[in-house]
């Protein structure tokens, strides 16, 4: 066995009993391809590197100025393997089982105001089958929180206009439920509508897939993440928000508002797809004035007694 064919092993393994993503297993493809030119270059193998030589290697990644969050993501890939190299019996030991991990900084988006959501909904303002599909997406991504790559997979046969939910695929392709509200439920329907996806519908689908999805680009393929970033960002801009806005903040703020309205944190763990509630508690951390406001008004000993 050759360590090439290890890494190919760890790949087959991530693809067939984790059931990661093809994207996934991309990005790790090429986390795993680097990290082995290296060992190629200093005359090493996965078989036989030591820790010291894996800090060498993070070190050097350091120094090529890459992000935190870049060089954290590639470390989890190495200790992953190596942990899979240990558990088939292909290494005596885990080399990177005693290696700190990569600290990342805080990276917590900030979740718009409520009455920002609505000036970014309002700033969708044509009839034209674009601007339908635009606030269809919209809606739908506050509505659901869910993730841009979620709202981009969605077929027609995952939408229940009767019941107003939705079937999406996170990660891992697991699958969950997830609830939408009248808004949502009447931009969908309209984008739906004779005005709407109709219009976007080529004569002569490229492929099957495409003809199955809910949001279509201009060119009657499904809409790409990259498409529907640039959806949000135009948006922003229209409505004057100046804080940095993506599809996660529209999550982070479905969430977030979800929370501050009493929604239960494992209620809202279910809907964001989250394998723990660790997890969802980031959308804990509202504004100090908002959390002060719900105490003030909800607290019985902080409400201001009035006078009979």
């Amino acid at each position: 066995m050759t360590s090439l064919g290890d890494a190919e092993r760890f790949l087959t393994w991530m693809r067939v009993e984790q059931g990661r993503s093809e994207r996934t297993i991309e990005a790790y493809g090429r986390d795993v391809a680097q990290y082995e030119s290296h060992l190629v270059a200093h005359k090493l193998t996965l078989r036989n590197v030591k820790a010291a030589d894996i800090e060498k290697y993070i070190a050097v990644l350091r120094a090529s100025n890459r992000a935190p969050k870049s060089i954290a993501r590639q470390f989890a890939a190495i200790r992953m393997l190596h942990r899979f190299l240990l558990d088939e019996s292909l290494r005596a030991d885990n080399p990177t089982a005693f290696i700190d991990g990569v600290k990342v900084p805080s990276g917590i988006p900030k979740a718009l105001s409520e009455d920002e959501v609505v000036l970014l909904l309002n700033a969708v303002t044509g009839v034209d089958s674009l601007a339908l599909r635009d606030r269809a997406l919209l809606e739908f991504l506050y509505a659901t929180g869910a993730r841009v790559s979620e709202a981009c997979g969605l077929s027609l046969s995952d939408v229940d206009m009767e019941s107003s939910v939705a079937r999406v695929f996170g990660k891992g392709s697991k699958e969950r439920i997830v609830p939408f509200g009248r808004h949502a439920k009447e931009a969908l329907e309209t984008w739906l509508g004779a005005g709407g996806r109709p219009m976007l519908c080529p004569q002569q689908w490229a492929k099957r897939d495409h003809a199955d999805a809910v949001f279509l680009g201009v060119r009657g393929t499904r809409l790409s993440r990259q498409a529907a970033w640039g959806i949000v960002r135009k948006y922003a801009l229209l409505a004057g928000i100046k804080s940095e806005l993506s599809p996660h903040v529209l999550r982070h703020s479905c969430a977030t508002h979800m929370l501050v309205h009493g929604a239960d944190l494992r209620i809202v763990q279910e809907l964001l797809g989250h394998a723990s509630v660790s997890t969802t508690q980031v959308y804990t951390k509202v504004d100090n004035e908002v959390l002060f406001e719900m105490y003030r008004e909800s607290h019985p000993r902080a409400q201001v007694q009035t006078s009979s």
